[in-house]
């Protein structure tokens, strides 16, 4: 398991560390590294860099995670309040935000946010309790993908959903039980993409959806990963 404090996590992995690095939002404290990757990575000259073996790398990681000869030592990124958030993307035309309701595993966390930069969203919002915190586990399965798209945790997502909604967007709700295709409805270009984990949304997370829809798929599986439904929906916006 990760070891980290309050105020500092891992990073690993070089694309991890290396995106990391070109981040101006994050503050890297210090580097720990292999001779050899430090030689191939060319680090920053302004962060103290450290060598270190494998061994001692691990011991900062945990066994087993794949941190490529490198780990970062750095201070979680500030947290993005949805309000300002909304004023910077309020008057764009075209705009598509991803909600997790009671997404927890990292790895699924961390696919949809690679996912969401591949298709050009603008946000993820999660809710402050339940959801997982930023850590090395989260970065290494988003592939870098943590420094460049805003998290923003929110106490209560129905209400984020409305101010949202005071905004021009449309929430639209991901469940394999909807009576439409996704493909047969219109997508609106101020986008609210909301999905839930194995059991899907919550109740009044459904409810409050302006509309809900689900993927067209071989009736022999029930359901894909959350990760692999999330590719899939964005892809499909971010073609209209």
């Amino acid at each position: 398991m990760q070891k980290s404090t309050s105020k500092s996590l891992y990073l690993y992995g070089k694309h991890v560390v290396a995106m990391a690095v070109q981040n101006p939002r994050r503050r890297i404290l210090e580097i720990y590294a292999t001779k050899e990757t430090a030689a191939e990575m060319n680090l920053p000259q302004n962060i103290p860099v450290h060598p270190a073996d494998r061994k001692f790398l691990d011991s900062l990681v945990g066994q087993g995670a794949v941190h490529q000869g490198v780990v970062a030592k750095c201070e979680p990124l500030s947290p993005v309040d949805l309000k300002e958030f909304i004023k910077g993307v309020k008057d764009k035309d075209k705009c598509l935000i991803i909600v997790l309701d009671q997404v927890t595993d990292p790895h699924n966390i961390g696919a949809i946010m690679r996912s969401a930069v591949a298709f050009n969203a603008s946000a993820i919002i999660m809710p402050e309790a339940g959801a997982p915190s930023e850590s090395g586990t989260l970065a290494k399965s988003a592939s870098g993908a943590t420094e460049l798209i805003p998290v923003i945790r929110v106490s209560n997502l129905v209400h984020a959903m409305d101010m949202l909604k005071k905004a021009e967007f449309w929430c639209v709700g991901l469940d394999g039980y909807a009576k439409d295709y996704i493909t047969d409805r219109k997508l609106p270009k101020k986008c609210v993409l909301i999905l839930g984990a194995e059991d899907g949304m919550r109740r009044l997370t459904m409810e409050n959806c302006d509309m809900v829809v689900k993927l067209p798929m071989n009736s022999a599986i029930e359901s894909l990963n959350v990760s692999n439904a999330a590719a899939v929906a964005m892809y499909e916006w971010n073609r209209g």
